[in-house]
């Protein structure tokens, strides 16, 4: 696929960067703030009981399904890893912030910032765990059911890949919280179903969402159903381009002399 100008691949870069910032955010975030739990009744249909921490999640997977569906499974794959260093090193800055003492007149002492940010290096590991098996399912699955329709029906790849990867990732992250202690084994049933629902819910909501970002950038960057935007082709194509145009030119052609 060949963008019109230089001007198209900077913002075809620019909505990747700013994709892949929400991405990471809301995964680091979600590590941070899991440990406080909340009810919601649905219409009084059905009481969820769930973390906070699943809040931002549901937000990666539809930024890794945009990415996919416009930049390719290369490039979410990409900011899988870039997600994982990230709440790795956020793990990092938590344990260094826990090991120096509060000094006496410190707003917050080391019993409560132990007791909020303790739990976040299991947290963490469970969650990586989770996320990694669960986003390699869903990217995978994403782009089986995109080449099986030919790269039609966006909204079937979107909903079977996030269905069957949230069910993988909530499944994961409980059973190790469970292992490590840190949840009750009799809330196991009861919170992955909750879970499970609750990111099931949100992944038929956020399914017009897709259909817009999508339309929107196939429309901005003239791309069929199949294709999609690869920075290096489009890099060496501007090179060219670069290229022709200054030797077309009699200007550049005398400051190279």
């Amino acid at each position: 696929m060949k963008l019109k100008s230089i001007k198209d691949l900077l913002l075809a870069q620019r909505i990747y960067l700013a994709l892949a910032a929400l991405f990471i955010t809301s995964l680091v975030v979600s590590n941070l703030i899991f440990q406080k739990f909340f009810s919601w009744d649905f219409f009084g249909m059905y009481t969820f009981e769930i973390s906070v921490g699943i809040l931002p999640y549901p937000i990666t997977f539809l930024i890794t399904d945009i990415i996919s569906e416009v930049y390719g499974k290369q490039k979410a794959n990409q900011v899988v890893t870039g997600g994982i260093f990230a709440s790795l090193f956020s793990l990092m800055i938590i344990y260094a912030a826990d090991f120096v003492p509060a000094t006496t007149w410190s707003p917050i002492g080391d019993n409560l910032f132990t007791k909020v940010f303790g739990a976040t290096g299991i947290a963490v590991f469970a969650s990586m765990m989770a996320y990694l098996l669960a986003q390699f399912v869903d990217i995978q699955l994403f782009h089986f059911w995109k080449k099986l329709t030919n790269g039609k029906h966006l909204w079937l790849r979107n909903n079977f890949s996030t269905f069957m990867s949230q069910f993988v990732d909530t499944f994961a992250v409980l059973f190790l919280l469970c292992s490590f202690n840190k949840i009750e084994w009799e809330l196991f049933g009861t919170l992955l179903l909750s879970g499970f629902l609750f990111k099931v819910l949100i992944a038929l909501l956020d399914t017009p969402f897709l259909y817009i970002a999508v339309y929107w950038m196939r429309k901005r960057f003239d791309l069929d159903a199949n294709d999609e935007l690869k920075f290096e082709q489009i890099n060496n194509e501007t090179q060219k381009d670069v290229s022709s145009t200054e030797a077309m030119n009699p200007v550049f052609a005398e400051n190279k002399k």
